[in-house]
């Protein structure tokens, strides 16, 4: 089934479906499959040739893996100024694995561009005039291939489309959600279920009776209104500017303008692996000296070093045993690797001597800090999008409670402390903080919200004596 065979016959816009092949490429990449690159013919010079599986380092996953434990990991704190709302939203985080979830949804952005996150209400309780007394709140978690925005301003997606697959009895079914704005600026949810069946470029598009008699759709309503201005979605993505689709509001991989270098990462570390196994000892014996006198064979038939010399070879040349040990050229590929990994660290935001395939050994802090200039700049432009993607996840989280009857702080100040220990000093940091104290260039309450993870106002409330404060 294409789904934007499925849009065009409903009139919707989205984005072209051009850049979702190139989504496919990325996702290949990061699965070290790549069409018409990871597997390559080579020529055995006798009018055939052999299909060969070329090895691959995997840079683009290790890539994601790390900026993904850069942005988010479990040292992030979220500090909401109402202790009652801050319970409130650590409870529904802790419920939909936020920690584990979030973790695994930002290297998806890594390699994918864009990611989604779409908190919603479930085993609700309605009043008899309509309103809800009850509920929980879910999260759910959409990558890149299953969003669709539709209109967008300035790079805000206002508008969206999110898709999910299902199986149901070995049948294929697609929930198609469709978040948008209709009169007075509020937001409406409408669902429908298409079946993916043969011969149908767009699917067939059930009714709703016959979707609830679906496990997976059988609480889902065909439209709910909101009651907000505000989405209840969220957009995540990279801090990088889309060069490949013109005025697309999705994001693109942090690998998407080095995939030259990862083909030359691949061509070499192939190379790399084919010059041992081709350079391997071989030792060539004469005919006469494979079985022993009983005729049982002098050398294990499964052992790939010994191979027989031709029967009329020429015994005065070679003798009864040859010995070909070819050298191996470690030297040349162990550079030309090495060249290239600073050269794929440098164009995604690592700085160079991020990755050594020497295996060198763990660096300090201090030696962090003064070689990976480029790499903090990289993380705290990444930490702009995302730290905005977490406060307005917190902001409907917390509208969507107070429409299940909690009592919450909708304007509570919300705090995003990154954990940034990886490439920042703390310590001595924290020292020349404690200094700035002492001298009376910064408040005990700056002090606390800094080091602590508080706002300012818990951090005021929160301080000793006065006179305790520096013991």
């Amino acid at each position: 089934m294409n789904i934007f065979n499925y849009f065009r016959k409903k009139g919707i816009d989205t984005v072209d479906a051009s850049f979702y092949r190139k989504i496919d490429e990325w996702i290949s990449w990061y699965n070290s499959n790549v069409r018409q690159f990871t597997f390559y013919k080579v020529n055995t010079g006798r009018g055939t040739s052999k299909r060969c599986r070329r090895k691959s380092m995997g840079m683009a996953k290790k890539l994601s893996e790390d900026i993904a434990d850069l942005l988010l990991n479990e040292r992030v704190m979220i500090t909401l100024e109402d202790e009652t709302t801050q319970e409130f939203v650590q409870k529904v985080l802790d419920n939909n694995h936020f920690l584990v979830m979030g973790n695994d949804y930002q290297e998806r952005k890594a390699y994918s561009g864009t990611v989604a996150y779409i908190p919603y209400l479930y085993n609700a309780v309605v009043q008899e005039d309509g309103t809800i007394s009850a509920g929980e709140i879910g999260i759910n978690y959409v990558d890149a291939k299953n969003i669709y925005p539709v209109s967008w301003n300035n790079g805000k997606v206002t508008e969206c489309i999110f898709t999910f697959v299902h199986t149901v009895r070995q049948k294929k079914y697609v929930q198609i959600q469709f978040h948008r704005i209709e009169s007075k600026g509020m937001y409406v949810i409408e669902n429908s279920v298409l079946e993916c069946t043969k011969g149908s470029a767009e699917g067939r598009e059930l009714t709703e009776q016959e979707w609830k008699q679906l496990k997976p759709f059988a609480n889902l309503v065909a439209r709910t209104e909101t009651g907000s201005t505000e989405p209840q979605f969220v957009i995540d993505r990279l801090n990088i500017t889309n060069n490949v689709g013109e005025c697309n509001p999705m994001g693109i991989a942090i690998f998407a303008n080095a995939i030259d270098t990862l083909k030359k990462l691949d061509t070499e570390f192939d190379s790399y692996c084919n010059e041992f196994d081709l350079g391997r000892k071989r030792i060539f014996v004469a005919p006469e000296m494979l079985t022993n006198e009983d005729g049982s064979p002098t050398f294990d038939p499964d052992d790939g070093v010994f191979y027989s010399l031709p029967e009329d070879y020429d015994k005065s040349q070679t003798g009864l045993i040859k010995e070909v040990d070819m050298s191996l050229r470690v030297e040349q590929h162990s550079k030309a690797i090495n060249d290239d990994l600073n050269y794929l660290s440098l164009k995604c935001g690592f700085g160079t001597e991020r990755y050594r395939f020497d295996g060198a050994g763990a660096k300090t802090a201090t030696e962090i800090i003064s070689e990976n200039s480029d790499m903090y700049r990289m993380l705290k432009k990444h930490e702009i999008i995302l730290e905005d993607v977490i406060k307005r996840l917190v902001r409907i989280i917390i509208r969507l409670g107070i429409v299940t009857g909690n009592t919450l702080d909708q304007n509570t100040d919300i705090v995003i402390d990154f954990d940034d220990s990886i490439i920042e000093d703390k310590g001595a940091e924290r020292q020349q903080d404690r200094q700035d104290v002492s001298m009376g260039v910064m408040r005990h309450e700056e002090y606390r919200a800094k080091w602590y993870g508080e706002t300012v106002e818990q951090a005021k409330k929160n301080l000793p004596e006065q006179n305790q404060v520096m013991e």
